[in-house]
């Protein structure tokens, strides 16, 4: 099994000093970012939709073995929720197009106001291209359906498995030959990180689900304070600990302080429960 690992996103200015350097320009972040990781998920995607000249250019700045998992546009999910899908989806790929063989998964977040309806989610992934990559989010507790777990099935689709405040909040089903993962806050005292035992949970819930062979994304979204990188660290040490192939990972400033001694950056402390995942 390939565990790719990565962010949902690397232009965060609070990541200066935990993957930055201070000196380091803003127009090299990505650079950088893809010298340390082998994948990222495009998340301010899902707000404004680059142009395919945008995604062109990202393709030419990062490694050919670099993949990049794009976030749908809300206008498909949030705006239309899924309702005549061929043109949004259709805009979406023609963009993403750009990116040529770097493009990895997409990622279809849905509203948590929207209830689950499988005939319309089976029209929608029907509109993708044969052969993409599509993970699902949903975040209505109608969708915990034989039905949609069957549409989703029957499309090649992978339910993302979602984490909130360490815990699944989406059934952990196995809808495709590769899974989608993504870490949106944890409960350490240092917010909104993960403890380690968490996180090796993960691992072996991932471990016991797919084999040798099939693909696995895993992207931290939990990105203030750094805390995306220092997670990413941790998660990808038990990942190996555990027989896993993981994609590169950087040794962010939570390594460098283990190793003299010293303590990763604190963040601020916990705030009350009332997160929406990006």
């Amino acid at each position: 099994m390939a565990l790719f690992v990565g962010t949902s996103g690397w232009q965060y200015r609070e990541w200066r000093n935990a993957l930055y350097p201070p000196g380091l320009p803003v127009r090299l972040w990505l650079e950088r970012y893809a010298a340390g990781f082998a994948t990222v998920e495009i998340n301010n995607a899902f707000y404004r939709l680059p142009e395919r000249d945008t995604f062109a250019a990202w393709r030419e700045r990062v490694p050919q073995d670099f993949v990049v998992a794009v976030k749908g546009s809300r206008y498909l999910t949030h705006i239309r929720r899924l309702r005549g899908p061929e043109e949004p989806v259709h805009r979406l790929m023609s963009h993403a197009a750009g990116l040529g063989g770097r493009l990895g998964p997409v990622l279809l977040q849905l509203p948590p106001t929207l209830r689950a309806d499988a005939a319309l989610l089976d029209t929608c992934l029907g509109c993708f291209p044969s052969g993409t990559r599509i993970a699902v989010e949903p975040r209505h507790d109608s969708w915990w359906t034989p039905e949609v777990r069957e549409v989703l099935r029957s499309r090649g689709a992978a339910l993302c498995w979602a984490d909130v405040l360490a815990r699944p909040v989406t059934p952990l089903w196995r809808t495709a030959d590769w899974g989608y993962v993504r870490f949106h806050e944890g409960r350490a005292a240092d917010w909104p990180r993960y403890g380690r035992r968490s996180l090796e949970t993960w691992v072996d819930r991932i471990a016991t689900t797919w084999d040798d062979g099939h693909d696995v994304y895993a992207y931290f979204n939990n990105d203030p304070n750094a805390a995306a990188v220092y997670d990413v660290e941790v998660f990808a040490r038990a990942a190996r600990r555990a027989g896993l192939t993981v994609t590169r990972t950087p040794r962010s400033a939570a390594g460098a302080a283990r190793s003299t001694g010293g303590t990763a950056p604190a963040g601020r402390p916990p705030r009350p429960s009332a997160h929406r995942p990006r």
